[in-house]
């Protein structure tokens, strides 16, 4: 479950981590109030739980409480990469020495399992940025979680990084962010030193987990804190486990690890893939209808590949529910299944005898994913 910056920036502050005054707010014209409480010139800053905010047009300096009201009246509203702006934070401007902008993350690493402190000198710009033209510039260490982040361990993380001292106090205290508030990442971007020479968090993201969301029940109160995506929600309501990426590949699996693994593959081949939708144990035609429907309700989709496993569920019972599927929803993208399993070739036969213009079939997951990337990636896909 993704905070909205404000609420990251509420639990900076309950764990002592400097942040700078703000106020949030649904009205336009309750940010000219508020402007004027925090000394007139502001920060406008959309809340939506997506990047790219201020490329978007969706934070913004506003010199006088006049600004500001109007500043938010065009930013509520808006859509950013999906996601409308229902409420603003304005913020007190600050005042950055040179250069001192900074980015401090601790997130879960599954594969290793454990936790990697990332941080770099070069804060203030998307972290993948510059790891890909600077790898040199992003310190990754691994934090042993029996002993967490000492004031020597980050110390360590800041001297790797490149990090002033003055950092080192916030470095433990974001940890406790991360362990006491069931977090799986916590990030902080721009961690900035002031002309003052005052370290503050200007911005920040929390992911928390959701199996301790019973725990952390004053972020789940409303159904729009925890899907902001439209899709999501929509999937959401449909009992769905749906996850909006930002690629041209459905992807529809059986497994929460084969539905990875696909991911992966369909990346592998070039295209990207747009979510993450695992069906689980069951492909009822009707889970298959409602999978279809919201994945051919994303416009970036170009391509859906279904990929099953046959085990419990059996493959002919998923041909059989993508048959039907069919028959509820308008098909309008080429679909790419592949088949492996108990009952795969009775399966093949069910969906050979539908005969859809659009549906084809692949006998290799690798093989499979070619085909829906290819198929993505045509200057006019079908």
């Amino acid at each position: 479950m993704d905070l909205y910056e404000h609420q990251a920036r509420d639990l900076f502050a309950e764990h002592g981590i400097p942040v700078p005054r703000a106020e949030v707010t649904e009205s336009a014209k309750e940010a000219r109030e508020l402007a004027r409480r925090l000394g007139g010139r502001v920060v406008v800053k959309a809340q939506v739980k997506t990047g790219g905010r201020g490329k978007a047009g969706g934070v913004k300096l506003a010199a006088d409480p006049a600004a500001a009201e109007l500043t938010a009246r065009q930013i509520l509203g808006m859509d950013i990469k999906g996601h409308t702006v229902r409420k603003v934070m304005l913020a007190q401007p600050v005042d950055i020495a040179g250069g001192a902008e900074f980015y401090v993350s601790y997130v879960l690493d599954r594969a290793a399992g454990t936790f990697l402190a990332i941080a770099s000198a070069e804060g203030g710009m998307e972290i993948e940025e510059v790891a890909a033209t600077r790898p040199e510039a992003v310190a990754r260490i691994p934090i042993d979680p029996a002993v967490g982040v000492t004031s020597a361990v980050a110390a360590r993380i800041a001297e790797a990084a490149g990090l002033p001292p003055q950092t080192v106090d916030v470095l433990v205290r974001l940890w406790d962010v991360l362990t006491r508030e069931d977090a799986l990442l916590v990030e902080v971007n721009p961690l900035v030193r002031t002309t003052q020479g005052q370290i503050l968090a200007l911005d920040g993201k929390v992911t928390l987990d959701d199996n301790a969301r019973y725990r952390n029940a004053r972020w789940g109160a409303s159904p729009e804190s925890v899907h902001d995506d439209p899709l999501e929600a929509r999937a959401a309501a449909k009992g769905l486990n749906y996850v909006k990426l930002d690629g041209q590949v459905g992807v529809i699996g059986n497994g929460a690890g084969l539905v990875m693994s696909t991911l992966d593959v369909v990346a592998g081949c070039g295209a990207r893939p747009a979510n993450f939708l695992d069906i689980g144990g069951g492909a009822s035609a009707q889970i298959m209808a409602d999978g279809l429907d919201v994945i051919l309700s994303d416009p970036a989709v170009k391509s859906v590949f279904v990929n099953v496993f046959g085990g419990i569920t059996a493959c002919d019972a998923v041909a059989d529910g993508i048959v039907r599927a069919l028959d509820r929803v308008q098909l309008t993208k080429p679909l790419v299944v592949r088949l492996d399993g108990n009952n795969a070739a009775r399966g093949r036969a069910i969906l050979e005898e539908r005969a859809h213009p659009l549906v084809e079939q692949a006998a290799t997951m690798d093989g499979a994913a070619r085909q829906a990337a290819d198929l993505a990636l045509a200057p006019n896909p079908l």
